[in-house]
């Protein structure tokens, strides 16, 4: 079997939370497994001199512009949160703990963690919101608290990250497929296009 599509992402990108919405559905239909990366988007920032979108002039306006008519346009729930960005650490270090044990778990938590944010407006810079959204999925929110302060899962992701940025990746979300990269969310139609064809 091929080798997965990297789908790199950091929980506080509001295109990752897109691009959440449709990778695996797009990637399967070619016989392809996607593997969920998440990382500390602020590290590849200042690796590649980089500022949050919200941050940059007349960009941001159009940033914050830009999410709300994709949530139309894909119908899909969607607010800006208050505070925003923030860093997701808790649920990123609790995703790799779950990953190492149930990888189907870990992506179901990705996907509760990204709607508290983007639609329900929690702070998933909390450590105690990050594990109540694993209750539903029955995850033990004090396993899950004490796996994302223990130091092992605190050195995988930013294990991860290093990689990552080693690999060429400095945004949310980023795509490599067979060591070919792909970055935002608007670039899915070339992914899409690059699996029918196998590259060009």
């Amino acid at each position: 079997m091929a080798a997965p599509v990297e789908f790199y992402f950091d929980f506080a990108s509001p295109y990752g939370y897109f691009a959440a919405q449709e990778v695996d559905g797009l990637v399967a239909g070619f016989g392809r497994e996607v593997a969920w990366k998440p990382i500390m988007i602020g590290s590849a920032f200042k690796a590649s001199g980089n500022l949050p979108l919200v941050s940059q002039p007349l960009k941001g306006d159009y940033a914050r512009h830009d999410w709300e008519r994709l949530a139309r346009l894909m119908a899909v729930p969607y607010r800006l949160p208050d505070p925003f960005p923030v860093p997701a650490l808790p649920p990123s270090r609790a995703y790799w703990w779950l990953e190492s044990r149930d990888q189907d778990l870990a992506r179901s938590y990705a996907r509760a963690v990204y709607l508290a944010y983007f639609a329900e407006n929690m702070d998933i810079s909390s450590l105690e919101v990050a594990c109540a959204l694993g209750v539903p999925l029955g995850i033990d929110p004090d396993e899950m608290a004490a796996a994302a302060q223990a130091p092992q899962w605190k050195a995988r992701l930013k294990d991860e990250t290093e990689a990552a940025i080693a690999k060429g990746v400095f945004g949310s979300p980023f795509f490599l497929v067979d060591g070919e990269g792909f970055w935002g969310s608007d670039r899915l139609w070339m992914l899409r296009s690059w699996l029918e064809k196998g590259g060009w």
